[in-house]
């Protein structure tokens, strides 16, 4: 199919023609695994090819889009395997499992039954719920627990938050994420944990359990400003330096300001960026203005905004923020969306989980986050 068809399907009807685009995308795919586990090309004589190719067998694949059908490759000599199946029905059967154990504890919504109903269940039953529940687990507990078999130079920390049921009452619990930028360059979840709180406490524990799995090396950490996480990070990686994120570092300075006066102090910061004598101005002029609590706030993270300076220069647009695990947070967000508040801590860990496996797997398998400087 010419390029140029999607893009008219596109204008004509976006949603169908980006599920033509994805349609066409992953059966390509397909054939690329099946030339590489048979070892040839279609119609290619080869004396190395291991099976025969048997036409296609039409495959349902329901996704956040829509169901597509796709023409799934068969062999005459062994079963045909795809990585795409697996991937893309992860998150959706986490998804679909979390409305299903809501509906069954007897918490659901109108909206609820609704999305059971779309999701074609006809019949709910809690020996399903547990079997499926049971098989993401443990492919959520062997990603959470694997061994971290690189050292890490840059570890971004960060937090959102999450209702979960607990008995007969909902609470707010904190969900922690863990980014690793690894010795060879890659980015790499290590790990996510929910807590009561953001507490020193519940960080240190964080970061015990990550370093009893290997985690190592650790130059930098990035977060934002909360007082656990530097608390946390002062006692779990001494030698290390910690980097306030300077956009978290912006926002807890303008909203001390009017807004009248945001915009201008907005542009001065960004001037500013990394250098402490400028830094310092603003301070002064804040003071002037008669702005003490933003100076105060300025002032109280000068020491720990620009220490990315001390690292190579081409990293520095990447180690200054948490904008990587913001966006981490963005996905798990408009995930969660969908549910509301969750049933079980249980129920919440499969859905992320799965959500941070799949984002992972596009990490290792794509570019380097970073050059390093032993390369």
């Amino acid at each position: 199919m010419n390029p140029l068809d999607f893009i008219e399907d596109y204008l004509y009807d976006n949603q169908e023609g980006l599920r033509n685009l994805l349609v066409w995308f992953l059966n390509s795919v397909m054939l690329e695994e099946a030339a590489q586990q048979s070892c040839s090309e279609p119609y290619e004589r080869s004396d190395t090819r291991t099976a025969h190719r048997n036409g296609f067998k039409p495959r349902t694949l329901k996704t956040s889009h829509g169901d597509l059908v796709l023409k799934k490759p068969q062999f005459r000599e062994k079963s045909f395997e795809s990585k795409i199946f697996e991937n893309y029905s992860r998150v959706d059967q986490s998804l679909k499992n979390v409305i299903l154990e809501s509906y069954l504890q007897g918490v659901s919504t109108r909206k609820i039954e609704a999305v059971v109903k779309t999701l074609g269940v006809d019949e709910l039953s809690a020996s399903s719920v547990s079997r499926i529940s049971k098989e993401l687990d443990e492919k959520v507990n062997e990603f959470l627990k694997r061994p971290i078999e690189q050292e890490i130079r840059y570890l971004f920390v960060d937090a959102t938050y999450a209702k979960i049921r607990e008995k007969s009452r909902y609470v707010t619990k904190a969900l922690f994420i863990v980014v690793g930028v690894r010795v060879d360059g890659y980015r790499e979840i290590l790990g996510a944990k929910l807590a009561d709180s953001e507490s020193e406490s519940y960080w240190t524990l964080m970061f015990d359990e990550l370093k009893e799995r290997g985690l190592s090396g650790v130059q930098l950490v990035i977060s934002d400003g909360h007082k656990g996480i530097q608390a946390a990070v002062a006692s779990s990686f001494v030698g290390s330096s910690w980097q306030m994120c300077y956009v978290h570092y912006i926002r807890n300075i303008l909203k001390h300001l009017p807004r009248k006066m945001q915009g201008d102090i907005t542009a001065s910061l960004r001037d500013a960026e990394g250098s402490e004598l400028e830094l310092q101005r603003i301070a002064q002029e804040l003071r002037e203005n008669g702005q003490n609590a933003s100076a105060n706030t300025l002032e109280r993270f000068l020491p720990d905004v620009c220490n990315y300076k001390d690292f190579p220069k081409d990293h520095w647009k990447k180690i200054r923020t948490t904008n990587g695990v913001e966006r981490i947070n963005t996905e798990v967000k408009r995930r969660i969306r969908k549910i509301g508040a969750f049933p079980s801590s249980d129920s919440f860990m499969r859905l992320v989980g799965s959500i941070l496996m799949n984002i992972n797997e596009e990490w290792m398998t794509g570019n380097r986050y970073l050059k390093m400087e032993s390369e």
